[in-house]
């Protein structure tokens, strides 16, 4: 049988060893030089399934981890069949929403135009209801996980006008359906309360994603309630009591040139946490999307601090969207509806009319426009870089919004820096090691 190299490998040096990773098996293997070498030669001289002959346990494990496929078989059309199975998925199903677009807090670098007095009638409230009813019967006997993210804003403005109704709506009748539920908050952190985190426990809800811009100085800079009073103490309270009452938190660093030289402050805060409640929280680090200087040497730098104080972290290997990943709005079953009745896909964006993907009607449902063809259909595996790389299968040439902003255009989401995609796969390989450790 004809054997070729995979088109995903990549290698680099660690520990004066060589460590291979392929992104389609997302495999990673360690040789020695000399077992590198030897697999070097059997590809420079085409004679790959001589390697057996000479180092059988060498091949076995090059054959089994993805490193040596079969000459027959077509890896791109591979990546396509996994990334279409997960994203046309119709087993699952993601309904996001934004109950008000006003915020308590106006940060800098946020990209969303804060509405005062942005609510939902209760014409969209019900519309949204008879949404969920339609999905449930669209999709009975075939739906086996519903998710219900919110968003804004400031979702938790409205929790008891908006929120707390729709809850207590929905979350039942999945229930009834026998469907899988999952819920959580993209918010601040500011408005959590026991009365909150009770309420969330009734239905469902068991996670929140909470930001903090920097440690106590910096973050009160960007995030502060009046002139004279900060939040990040409020914050780091109500993160403790969500742990405390077993809710997951995802704790979003936001990080900027200004914002580095403090962060390692962060651990002293929360020192006096259970092992048990030090469990349900993972710190996320993010730098904002304004930041030009490369920090990436600097972060992993602090991320490794804070794992060395068993923390669990997530930085650029862990976050990068993969073909079987993907973002929730490459997704067929995903919406996000607006306070107003409009309907988008990606969140990362502002929620101007114009770019709306969709309208929920009356009936509950969701009437698509050309964007949303575009984004799920026209724009899939068009970019010429993306079909050449080795990295295809973590990347995905990024998500849909990327490909929608660059249309007819070639890009690389990193920049055709070949180290940039090497230093992205190093991570990747020390948080394996991480968790390797902590098993």
């Amino acid at each position: 049988m004809r054997m070729k190299s995979s088109h995903y490998n990549s290698f680099f040096d660690y520990e004066n060893k060589k460590v291979g990773y392929n992104s389609l098996s997302n495999s990673f293997i360690i040789l020695e030089p000399i077992l590198f070498n030897l697999f070097e030669a059997s590809i420079n001289e085409n004679i790959i399934e001589d390697l057996q002959l000479v180092h059988e346990d060498l091949y076995t494990i090059l054959v089994s981890n993805g490193f040596i496929i079969n000459n027959e078989f077509d890896e791109f059309e591979e990546v396509k069949r996994i990334s279409f199975d997960h994203d046309f998925n119709e087993k699952e199903y993601h309904l996001i929403i934004n109950p008000t677009m006003n915020c308590n807090f106006k940060c800098w670098y946020c990209y969303e135009t804060h509405i005062k007095d942005s609510k939902m009638t209760e014409e969209t409230l019900q519309k949204i209801v008879t949404h969920v009813e339609n999905i449930l019967e669209d999709k009975k006997n075939i739906l086996e996980e519903f998710t219900l993210s919110w968003f804004g804003g400031e979702p938790l403005l409205y929790f008891d006008k908006t929120v707390l109704p729709l809850l207590k709506n929905i979350y039942p009748k999945i229930i009834k359906n026998n469907i899988s539920f999952k819920s959580g908050f993209t918010t601040n952190g500011l408005l959590i309360n026991q009365t909150i985190l009770d309420e969330c426990k009734s239905y469902g809800v068991s996670f929140f994603q909470i930001t903090l811009d920097g440690h106590r100085e910096r973050h009160n800079k960007v995030r502060f309630i009046s002139k004279n009073r900060g939040s990040y103490d409020e914050i780091i309270n109500n993160i403790k009591l969500s742990a405390k009452n077993k809710f997951n938190i995802n704790i979003r660093i936001n990080i900027s040139e200004e914002t580095i030289s403090d962060l390692i402050k962060i651990i002293e805060d929360f020192n006096d946490i259970s092992l048990v409640d030090k469990d349900f929280l993972t710190f996320s680090f993010h730098e904002v999307w304004q930041e030009e200087k490369n920090l990436t040497l600097d972060i992993s730098n602090i991320v490794d601090i804070f794992r060395k104080n068993k923390f669990k972290c997530t930085y650029k290997g862990e976050q990068t969207a993969s073909i079987k990943s993907s973002c929730y709005a490459d997704k067929l079953n995903q919406a996000t509806i607006n306070y107003n009745g409009e309907v988008f896909k990606c969140t990362a964006r502002d929620f101007d009319t114009v770019s709306k993907e969709g309208d929920l009607n009356d009936n509950g449902q969701i009437v698509w426009n050309d964007k949303f063809q575009k984004r799920i259909y026209d724009t899939r595996f068009k970019n010429p870089p993306c079909l050449k790389c080795k990295i295809l299968p973590i990347c995905n040439g990024g998500c849909s919004q990327h490909r929608m902003v660059n249309e007819g255009k070639e890009y690389c989401v990193h920049n055709f820096d070949e180290h940039s995609k090497l230093e992205l796969i190093r991570q990747k390989f020390y948080s394996r090691i991480v968790e390797t450790a902590n098993l």
